[in-house]
Order: C-alpha cells, then sequence, then structure tokens
C-alpha cells in the first residue's frame, strides 16, 4: 500500500488537481509517456507488415504531443480522404498516400523524408 500525505485535490482558481504532480488535472505531467525527440526528421513511409498486404502510409517523427498529434493526424486522413489513427506517436493513414502527404508536411516547415521502398 502506497502512503500518501495527502494532497491537493481541487483549486478554486484551477479546478481538479493531479494529487501526484500537482499541475490541473488538465496539465498533468506525472501520466504523459516521455517520447523520444528523434533527429528532427520527419518519415513518410509506406508499410504492409500485419495487415494481410493492405498497404498504410506511416508518418513518424512530428515533433508534437500526443494530443496535438491527433488532431493534426484528423487533419491529415481529411486532406487525403481516408481512414487513420495514432500509435505510439506515429501516424497511420490507409493506402499509399505518400505523394500527397510529402508536399503538406512540407509546407508545416519540417524537414520531410520519403523513406522505404
Amino acid at each position: 500500500m502506497k502512503n500518501r500525505s495527502g494532497g491537493l485535490v481541487f483549486s478554486t482558481e484551477q479546478g481538479r488537481m493531479c494529487p501526484d504532480c500537482r499541475h490541473p488535472v488538465d496539465e498533468c505531467v506525472c501520466g504523459a509517456p516521455a517520447r523520444p525527440s528523434g533527429d528532427g526528421v520527419v518519415r513518410v513511409s509506406r508499410e504492409t507488415k500485419g495487415r494481410k498486404g493492405k498497404g498504410v502510409t506511416l508518418i513518424t517523427g512530428i515533433p508534437m504531443d500526443d494530443k496535438e498529434l491527433k488532431a493534426f493526424a484528423k487533419v491529415l486522413k481529411a486532406r487525403c480522404g481516408t481512414g487513420g489513427t495514432v500509435k505510439e506517436g506515429t501516424v497511420e493513414i490507409q493506402g499509399d498516400q505518400r505523394d500527397l502527404l510529402v508536399p503538406l508536411l512540407k509546407e508545416k516547415g519540417w524537414t520531410v523524408k520519403r523513406s522505404g521502398g
């Protein structure tokens, strides 16, 4: 059993507080996994492994936290007109969308490379 000395749970100014890091629940940093920053290059590749031959476009190295990355993935999926998901900091877009995605990512000012075949 964990020994807790109590902590701030609610603040009239901030609302609900995390008892571990004492930040507002919306800004809690204790449960957020730290993703490595990488080398600053956004890589766009295509993969079919484990998908019964169906190809997906993988985008790795986007310098955003998880919440921003999900919102950005939604924009990318809408531009491609397909579905997709975000898994462990990697955006997966259904189909081979590399030709469409590389210019979109370069518009954001990032260094973008096509990797893989």
